[in-house]
């Protein structure tokens, strides 16, 4: 008789705990604790660089987040770090916990090799099962590659790509625009 090895589910409120007290950053997916790989120059850079966005964004009611805050995913179980969320008004909190919230209007993922087939397909379904969302940009560390969705009042989304540090950024559901150009600075496409 061959043994079967189970794998321990847990509860939302399990993962929340242990992620208190976890030195490394984990995803929770429906049960399975799933931990989040470490991010590159490149990647820490180009987050770095999106912080620009801030203070146009709060002159406009709104709020940047960066990856040290979660998203809980309802439909799907799923608590996430998205590596931006941008919030209109006031972040609406998961069970009034300060580190999780439930309603970015905005996600902005830097696309890893690991991660970037996930973040394009499954990611992307999980995202667009919230309400709030209303635009998804996802960035190439290693080209100049940007793309961006965004969800017309009919509910479509229409894509749009950028591949040349001579255009801009112009996202579709705040009055917010970015030189490619800044996205990238100082960024090293050799390195990657």
């Amino acid at each position: 008789m061959q043994a079967t090895e189970f794998s321990k589910r847990y509860t939302p409120e399990e993962y929340l705990a242990l992620e208190e007290k976890a030195e490394f950053k984990s995803e929770y997916h429906d049960g399975e604790i799933i931990p989040m790989t470490g991010g590159s120059l490149n990647h820490n850079e180009i987050i770095t660089n999106l912080w620009s966005l801030k203070s146009q964004l709060r002159r406009q009611g709104f709020r940047f987040f960066s990856s040290d805050v979660r998203l809980w995913i309802p439909q799907y179980r799923k608590f996430v770090y998205p590596d931006v969320m941008i919030v209109q008004g006031d972040p609406v909190l998961y069970q009034n916990r300060t580190d999780t919230i439930v309603n970015p209007k905005l996600i902005i993922e830097v696309l890893s090799k690991s991660t970037q087939d996930y973040d394009m397909t499954d990611k992307f379904r999980y995202y667009r099962s919230l309400p709030e969302l209303q635009e998804y940009i996802l960035i190439s560390q290693y080209f100049v590659d940007v793309q961006q969705y965004t969800k017309t009042d009919e509910g479509f989304w229409i894509y749009r790509s950028y591949e040349s540090t001579g255009e801009t950024l112009r996202f579709g559901t705040i009055e917010v625009e970015i030189k490619i150009a800044e996205i990238y600075e100082a960024i090293s496409f050799e390195s990657a």
